[in-house]
């Protein structure tokens, strides 16, 4: 099928382009920009006037929770959910039920994100079997079968000895490890940040210690065994001194951020409102000051949503006991261009952190709108405003603190591999 979207402000940072203009894609691939090719004869005409037309968005962290959990949400809702929100690769924790942890299951995953047709779904495998900490996953069969990255995710590994031998066998068949750093024996059973706010609260609080300490060791030994790794989900203004003093020593390490973390602290926590019960917390102003110095320096070069849809019940309880998280996928954009508003970053750095910079991380053929790529693009309003209601989310999950507010900027349409899977 040939497609023009015709008049958009195209924003593309692989090519440092920034201009209205046409943008041509034939069978699933982009094909020409600014000028039509000869004899193309379009079958379809998005009109993108005083629209912004990107990369599809790139979301390096999410749980789809299918299979195991699809009272929560399952991969047609939320890969649904993901291209309303403009977002064409998925990026999924290994998390299920059963664990990704052979090849059986990481296919069963894409396999049915291919079926329903509409956004890319790129499995992580689990680091070690179970996800237990003890010892090593197959990995090399698991990146045979599609997974893009390994990790435990906040599950301990205690034995360092056993954390470098995963690290060094990662290394040897260039895989790349995904940390989310946390000590669990200091983050204990605390439900939120460890300050005045829960002390003040009652609640149980996670210090900043039991994420940088569990940062400082993983670089240690990435720094020993030269492994591609990736920090994810930091919430801490001292985790981002670490990673960048680690870059400047030479290690190759990137690391992402939550938007939620980028606009929210602790002191939303008051009222006891679970929507505010997340995993990584939200940190102090201090700390929330940190990360948004780091995404602006580059040591953060990624913005994810960490999305985490829940079922009702599992926000129906006193705040420590309800389950962490929030639904994230359709908020990301709108939420992320919040910052261009409150003028932290530029539109097309912002679209860098979701796009092109993920794409790096992952060292996959994604995230740009060059010629001869895969035609994934997001189309948008920067300027619409909509309010976020439990109807307007296509996810399963409706858990997320922003509810009942005015978002600005809005996905009209979004292609993958040439084809509309969305359009408002």
């Amino acid at each position: 099928m040939n497609i023009v979207i015709q008049g958009g402000r195209v924003i593309d940072p692989t090519q440092h382009w920034d201009e209205v203009a046409d943008l041509y894609v034939q069978d699933g691939t982009i094909v020409a920009l600014g000028q039509a090719p000869e004899e193309f004869v379009a079958d379809e005409v998005i009109d993108a006037r005083d629209q912004v037309v990107c990369p599809g968005l790139i979301d390096l962290c999410t749980n789809l929770r299918e299979p195991g959990f699809t009272q929560k949400g399952t991969i047609a809702s939320e890969t649904a959910a993901a291209v309303a929100g403009g977002i064409t690769t998925l990026v999924v924790t290994p998390d299920t039920r059963p664990i990704v942890e052979t090849a059986a299951v990481a296919e069963l995953i894409q396999d049915r994100a291919a079926d329903l047709g509409f956004a890319r779904v790129l499995p992580m495998g689990a680091l070690t079997q179970g996800l237990a900490g003890e010892q090593l996953a197959p990995l090399h069969g698991l990146a045979s079968s599609g997974c893009v990255a390994f990790t435990n995710m906040r599950n301990a590994i205690h034995n360092s000895q056993t954390l470098l031998r995963c690290l060094e066998y990662a290394a040897t068949h260039d895989l790349l490890v995904v940390f989310q750093a946390q000590d669990n024996a200091l983050a204990g059973n605390g439900c939120m940040h460890d300050d005045t706010t829960s002390t003040r609260l009652g609640l149980v609080g996670i210090p900043e210690t039991a994420e940088t300490i569990e940062v400082s060791r993983c670089l240690l030994l990435v720094e020993q065994t030269g492994v591609r790794a990736h920090f994810g989900q930091l919430s801490c203004e001292r985790s981002v001194r670490l990673i960048e003093a680690a870059r400047e020593r030479g290690l190759q390490v990137t690391a992402d951020v939550t938007i939620q973390n980028l606009l929210l602290t602790d002191e939303c926590v008051n009222g006891f409102n679970s929507a505010y019960h997340l995993q990584p917390p939200l940190r102090s102003p201090l700390d929330r000051a940190g990360l948004r110095q780091g995404l602006v320096t580059g040591t953060i070069t990624a913005i994810c949503s960490d999305h985490q849809p829940h079922d009702p019940i599992a926000k129906q309880a006193p705040f420590a006991a309800t389950e962490p998280g929030m639904s994230g996928l359709e908020t990301l954009l709108p939420l992320s261009l919040s910052l261009v508003e409150q003028q932290l970053i530029e539109l097309p750095q912002l679209i860098e952190t979701l796009t092109a910079a993920p794409a790096r991380i992952l060292d996959i053929d994604a995230g740009t709108l060059e010629i001869g790529s895969q035609a994934d693009i997001c189309i948008f309003d920067p300027a619409a405003e909509w309010t976020l209601t439990p109807e307007a989310l296509r996810s399963a999950g409706k858990n997320t603190p922003f509810l009942g507010q005015t978002l600005k900027g809005q996905v009209n349409a979004t292609l993958m591999d040439g084809r509309i899977v969305f359009r408002r």
